[in-house]
């Protein structure tokens, strides 16, 4: 079954008007904003029967409404308490989706060790690039928030080769991405792993001064990247 039929229950739900979607998305995006738990899931069952691709639903919408409550947490209009409530709104939809998020070749794909660096547990973004990149068919190892470097090493050595992948939020603990790519090095792993960093602070430029591959943007630039290194491993 490809990706866009694994959105459609059954796979032959008809794809509804383009305005239609838009809207359906825009409303997933809003929900997660306004914290609408129920607008979200309903909107998630719409989605589907609509004919909505799961993985367009999760991206277009729910990832983009989470993007809204990330840009108002930076600017001081949100705080935990409601960053919390959105994501709770946001997984709920997933909830929904998730079983139609078929995996695309998933056999044979790459391990992927991802996890927030240590000093850091502002999860939701790493949630969604593995919620993503599990979509994508990619063998997912998460590692949960606040993860030590030692604990990255420790479980690249256990899965043998593939992709590391760690984020952060908070500009205080993203020198930690630097001991991470070394600490691989120094345990005769680096050339095993690329190495994909992201996060807010975090930078193209910043990737590359602390020797890692690449810097992830967002869930989507996560997928093509690892997609792009499978690619060329096979």
């Amino acid at each position: 079954m490809s990706r866009s039929e694994a959105g459609k229950p059954g796979g032959g739900a008809a794809a509804a008007p383009a305005s239609r979607r838009a809207e359906i998305l825009s409303g997933l995006a809003a929900a997660v904003d306004a914290m609408d738990e129920g607008a979200a899931v309903r909107l998630a069952h719409e989605a589907l029967a609509a004919g909505i691709d799961a993985y367009e639903a999760v991206t277009e919408g729910l990832s983009r409404g989470m993007a809204v409550v990330s840009e108002k947490y930076d600017k001081g209009i949100y705080f935990v308490p409601e960053i919390l409530v959105c994501a709770d709104a946001m997984y709920a939809a997933i909830d929904v989706l998730r079983p139609h998020l078929k995996a695309e070749g998933g056999r044979g794909r790459a391990a992927v060790v991802i996890g927030v660096i240590e000093g850091d547990v502002h999860d939701i973004g790493k949630n969604i690039v593995r919620l993503m990149l599990e979509a994508a068919g990619f063998a997912m190892h998460d590692l949960g928030n606040d993860v030590a470097v030692e604990r990255f090493v420790e479980k690249a050595r256990e899965v043998g080769g593939g992709i590391v992948a760690a984020s952060t939020l908070m500009s205080t603990t993203m020198w930690n991405m630097e001991r991470l790519v070394q600490a691989l090095r120094d345990a005769g792993l680096r050339e095993k792993f690329r190495v994909m960093v992201g996060g807010g602070p975090l930078s193209a430029s910043f990737a590359r001064r602390i020797g890692a591959d690449a810097y992830g943007a967002n869930a989507m630039e996560a997928v093509r990247l690892a997609s792009a290194w499978e690619e060329a491993r096979t």
